[in-house]
């Protein structure tokens, strides 16, 4: 093994893979025509469902589920990547990547503090990552207090990922706005522009998909079309971040208590709370904007998910030289199966 810090060394090799393929580590062209496709189908049936509505409910239902897989797919593949700077080397296309997000109800720079900063750097980490944060409703760690209620988490857990999207546009990000915190860490002085941002979009979000609906289609027709996609949305969202973290292979460790610092390095810490899941299926991996490559993504945040299937080779044969587990289930529902014996282990212990 090698005298060099695992850390170290995986960026050595991913640097010469880039300059042995002379290639930026950004996004390009297939990236670019997949968000065109993304964004224009989202328009498209956004506009039929809410000005041109079928009379058919089975249809409309379909719509708003399409609706709601669209607007998880532009999360994974446009906002994520623009988000981490990795969309484009132009900074105001990946500014304008990013900002995808807070028109379809969340905020890019809540998110930024919330994913970029607190959970690529304590991941898996109770009091720290607001991403395993899901009580009282779900126990994913031996940290958190356990709940009678949580005997049965492994069947109602749908319920609780359903109703993330809501969660999260409607409660969350006001909730960080006015606290200023996410868990246990302050967020940045948010500037007055990120202010007028902030309000603004939200607002936007309640026009395009609450006041015009309604005013289009009805209430009940609203209630039910813009229940079922962020029911749907909610699900989607939950379901890749679950599957990359809190499953039987990775490990929720905890904080020094002297120095209150990551006790692995820090690439070894990102190894062994993230899993990867069904690599090897394209149609996952293009929708999922290679999320399902979670720990390519941990290892190199500022890289499009374009590269991760490349990446993944250089990161097993380095995992392996340096004796390091590297954490997969070659089928999604293999990683399905785990995801829920984690959560029958965390309801019962």
């Amino acid at each position: 093994m090698s005298t060099i810090s695992l850390t170290a060394e995986l960026r050595k090799r991913t640097s010469d893979y880039f300059v042995s393929i002379k290639s930026k580590p950004t996004g390009d062209i297939h990236l670019y025509l997949k968000a065109l496709i993304l964004i224009s189908s989202f328009i498209f049936f956004y506009i039929h469902v809410v000005f041109f509505t079928s009379p058919y409910l089975i249809v409309s239902l379909l719509e708003c589920l399409i609706l709601g897989a669209l607007t998880s797919a532009i999360g994974f593949n446009i906002m994520h990547d623009g988000a981490h700077g990795s969309f484009s080397n132009q900074k105001i296309v990946n500014q304008m990547a990013a900002i995808s997000l807070n028109v379809l109800g969340a905020n890019v720079f809540m998110w930024k503090t919330k994913h970029n900063i607190v959970h690529h750097t304590y991941t898996n980490i109770e009091g720290m990552d607001d991403d395993i944060d899901l009580k009282p409703f779900l126990r994913l760690c031996h940290s958190q207090k356990r709940y009678g209620i949580h005997k049965f988490q492994y069947l109602y857990f749908w319920m609780a990922y359903s109703l993330f999207y809501f969660f999260w546009v409607f409660f969350s990000d006001y909730n960080k706005y006015f606290t200023r915190k996410i868990g246990e860490m302050q967020i940045l002085k948010i500037s007055l522009l990120e202010h007028f941002s902030f309000w603004g979009f939200k607002i936007l979000h309640l026009f395009l998909f609450i006041f015009i609906p309604i005013y289009s289609c009805g209430f009940l027709a609203w209630l039910v079309g813009f229940l079922t996609y962020g029911f749907f949305a909610g699900i989607v969202l939950s379901t890749v971040f679950q599957l990359a973290h809190t499953v039987e292979a990775t490990q929720f460790p905890l904080l020094n208590k002297i120095t209150g610092k990551v006790e692995d390095e820090w690439a070894i810490h990102q190894l062994r709370t993230t899993a990867n899941f069904a690599t090897k299926n394209k149609l996952i991996s293009w929708f999922t904007g290679g999320l399902n490559f979670q720990i390519e993504h941990h290892l190199f945040p500022y890289i499009s998910h374009i590269h991760y299937p490349a990446l993944s080779t250089i990161v097993r044969q380095v995992c392996k030289e340096y004796n390091i587990v590297y954490n997969e289930y070659p089928k999604m529902r293999l990683a399905m199966a785990s995801h829920i014996s984690h959560l029958k282990e965390m309801g019962r212990s």
